[in-house]
């Protein structure tokens, strides 16, 4: 366990008997905040450097940094008071006690890729707890393990493990500039996980900050604790400052491949068939498809092309023959494949040529893209094929929209419903993101593409799962239930917490009464105190 050093105990005492009382939302002192912060006892930064204000010139650029979506970053989006750029623990546990004692809300941020937006915007009086200073990962090959702080985005994650070996990895997602404190904290799926489930089926200790201050690590926090954090989303009981991974053994060379097929090619013969056959192959395969909208010619005509995209732990001989025993319809040959090491097959999954530098795993952007929305699903049972053609249809009246099926069975169906937060394991085929995204601005643009996403999603509502209709938590999505940022309504967290969780609802709540029974961490859709 990790006690308060004394400074701290003393910084702590300090406010706690402060004869000032408490400000509410509405009369809260900014300059108070700040105050406090610089009080607090910083052994090795001063914390000064990590204050940014709208006084600051670099407050516009530290802040649409780390936003993904530009539906969160227009002129009506509240700002915060300030955002703190936390470089170490004491930074942190400085921001979380003059918060909470100064009435702020504070919104955890380490890569922005909240759908919703949630880790830096809020209704009520905020501060944002900036995490992507505090980026160090240490890899132990020896130990088949790694210390990776929250601001660490998984293409340095990768990087990382690369630098080191090239016969270990770990199971995460495909976006390199994806944040791990929330990528882990939600569950982090990606094309290993067939073969070794989830992030969180492969993290074996971590650190946070409570809403006390302290820092807990596994042994400290209790396995209640730790369990929570693992799938639950860690912005709903602390911030967490650090994961340790278990890496897992990939040989020398895997293959990928990527072959699209057009409904004019028979995609939907194809499609209707990869949804029962993608689940059942063997855990070192994983075959996503991918729908997109396409372009027939220059006149304006579109098609829906479907991409399959592949991931085998091992030689593409093997690949091939495999899937041309189950699936030959594909008509995947060897020329289609290529055989690379296991942090080049991350960079193809980002979506960069094959041949690019893995040096591309450290880019990071400077301000949002496209506007977008995001909603999710799990498939049970097989879509009928005549609905495909109603998909097909919806998606060419959208237009600016993709979808990812990725299938189950695998290690994700050997893993109980309750070993983690996550609850989405045995009797999914596949796993749905609807994703639409657009660069016309303007409220008009950003109504239409919402509307019609959500058109879509009603659309599939006989042929997903039911009672409850699942969903993802890291593809936050506010229209399945919503909060205030200021008070945790549980019937209405009810509503969506059974969604993400299912039955482990109700242990999240007895966890959060447990070591946040004051709510202090919250936002649109955190997990409620009793």
């Amino acid at each position: 366990m990790k006690f308060i050093n004394p400074p701290v105990l003393l910084f702590i005492l300090s406010v706690l008997s402060l004869s000032i009382p408490w400000t509410t939302a509405g009369t809260v002192s900014i300059d108070r905040f700040l105050q406090c912060l610089t009080k607090y006892p910083h052994p090795f930064h001063t914390i000064q450097e990590s204050i940014y204000t709208p006084q600051n010139s670099s407050f516009q650029s530290v802040l649409v940094a780390h936003i993904n979506n530009r539906r969160y970053s227009t002129a009506a989006t509240p700002k915060p008071l300030a955002i703190i750029a936390a470089k170490n623990e004491s930074h942190v546990q400085a921001t979380v006690l003059c918060a909470k004692h100064h009435g702020l809300q504070i919104k955890i941020r380490s890569g922005g890729h909240d759908f919703e937006g949630l880790s830096y915007t809020s209704d009520v009086p905020f501060v944002i707890l900036d995490m992507f200073n505090i980026n160090s990962i240490d890899v132990n090959v020896a130990d088949e393990s790694a210390w990776v702080h929250s601001g660490a985005t998984l293409g340095e994650v990768y990087y990382a493990i690369a630098a080191k070996t090239n016969v270990y990895g770990f199971p995460a997602g495909i976006c390199p500039t994806v944040g791990a404190g929330g990528h882990f904290s939600g569950g982090g799926y990606g094309f290993m996980m067939r073969k070794y489930g989830l992030s969180i089926d492969n993290i074996v200790d971590a650190k946070l900050v409570t809403a006390n201050g302290r820092i807990l690590d596994r042994e400290s926090m209790g396995e209640d604790l730790f369990w929570a954090i693992r799938g639950g989303g860690g912005a709903s009981f602390g911030v967490i400052l650090s994961w340790k991974l278990k890496l897992v053994p990939v040989p020398p060379k895997v293959t990928v491949f990527n072959l699209t097929r057009t409904i004019e090619e028979g995609v939907t013969d194809l499609v209707y068939k990869w949804q029962t056959v993608a689940p059942k192959l063997p855990k070192e395969v994983f075959l996503r498809a991918q729908p997109q909208v396409k372009n027939i010619d220059t006149k304006g005509n579109k098609t829906v092309g479907v991409s399959f995209i592949g991931h085998f732990l091992g030689t593409s001989d093997k690949v091939v023959a495999l899937l041309n025993e189950s699936f030959p319809e594909l008509g995947l040959q060897r020329k289609d494949c290529y055989e690379v090491s296991w942090v080049e097959s991350t960079v193809f999954w980002a979506e960069s040529p094959i041949g690019t530098p893995i040096e591309i795993l450290l880019s990071k952007p400077t301000e949002p893209e496209t506007f977008y929305k995001g909603k999710s699903d799990y498939v049970k049972e097989p879509i009928p094929k005549h609905v495909f053609d109603s998909i097909w249809k919806k998606m060419i009246e959208i237009e600016h929209i993709w979808l990812d099926w990725n299938p189950y069975g695998g290690r994700m169906s050997e893993i109980s419903e309750s070993a983690t937060p996550y609850p989405h394991r045995a009797g999914n085929l596949f796993f749905a993101l609807y994703y639409s995204s657009w660069y016309d601005e303007g409220i008009e643009a950003t109504n239409k593409y919402v509307r019609l996403t959500r058109e879509l999603y009603d659309m599939m509502t006989p042929y997903v799962s039911k009672n409850p209709r699942e969903a993802f938590q890291n593809y936050r999505d506010l229209d399945i239930g919503a909060n205030q940022d200021n008070k945790t309504n549980f019937e209405t967290a009810t509503l969506y917490g059974r969604k993400y969780f299912k039955g482990n609802f109700d242990r999240l709540v007895r966890v959060k009464t447990m070591v946040d029974p004051h709510n202090f961490f919250k936002h649109k859709q955190s997990i409620p105190p009793l």
